[in-house]
C-alpha cells in the first residue's frame, strides 16, 4: 500500500483527475479529498508520482 499527498488536489474535478490517472497502474485508488491524500493498493510508487505529475498534480510518498 502507498500513501500519496497531492497537495494541490482541491475539487471534485480534481479527485476524478487523479483518480482516472491512477486507475489504470493500481489494484485501488481511494481519494480522501479533505485530506489531500490517496491511497493506492499495488503499483509501482515511481509510476504513480510520475502519473500525478504529468497531469499537474506534484504528490509525494507519505512514509508508514
Amino acid at each position: 500500500m502507498t500513501l500519496l499527498s497531492v497537495p494541490d488536489m482541491s475539487c471534485g474535478h480534481c479527485k476524478t483527475s487523479v483518480e482516472a490517472a491512477l486507475t489504470p497502474l493500481a489494484k485501488t485508488v481511494t481519494v480522501d479529498l479533505p485530506a489531500r491524500r490517496v491511497t493506492v493498493e499495488g503499483g509501482d510508487d515511481q509510476q504513480l508520482i510520475n502519473a500525478l505529475d504529468a497531469i499537474g498534480f506534484p504528490a509525494q510518498i507519505i512514509p508508514a
